[in-house]
């Protein structure tokens, strides 16, 4: 009878956080299954669900920066149609409302002008706010990936 032999027990070595998810496929044990021992088999499964959770935050965080950069964008259009609404209204006013007052009272000229403004403003709000509705905050694909997670755990019948 030969004396067993003893193997180094692998150490825990941090794996590099990489910039985007990446998903690849489990490859084959190197040894055969009957041969591992079972903390080998426990620290394989920690070391895959450490990566699966990792890669599932950096998922998240993909998605969600995606959603953000949407609704900043919205916003920076709705900041946008306001500034350049207010120059326009102030300008464009008081030329239309003068222009206007050639050919009625002054006062009815500049109500107009003040009428048609406030319809445009109404506008941009209007688009501005779809926009802003089109905003996501729940990552979907993060979340459809997290719900696989239990199944995949449970022993196969």
């Amino acid at each position: 009878m030969s004396a067993p032999t003893s193997r180094p027990t692998p150490q825990y070595q941090p794996q590099p956080a990489s910039p985007a998810p990446s998903y690849t496929a489990p490859t084959p044990a190197a040894e055969p299954i009957e041969e591992v021992s079972v903390g080998q088999l426990v620290s394989n499964i920690s070391k895959d669900m450490s990566t699966l959770m990792r890669q599932e935050l950096e998922l998240a965080k993909v998605e969600i920066k995606t959603e953000v950069t949407k609704a900043a964008k919205g916003a920076g259009m709705l900041g946008g149609a306001g500034y350049a609404g207010h120059l326009t209204v102030v300008f464009l006013s008081v030329a239309a409302g003068f222009g206007l007052a050639n050919l009625m009272d002054s006062g009815w000229a500049f109500l107009l002008v003040t009428l048609f403004w406030a319809i445009v403003g109404a506008v941009l709000f209007v688009t501005g706010r779809k926009t802003l509705k089109t905003v996501d905050p729940k990552p979907e694909r993060t979340v459809e990936t997290v719900q696989q997670i239990p199944p995949a755990l449970k022993p196969n019948p």
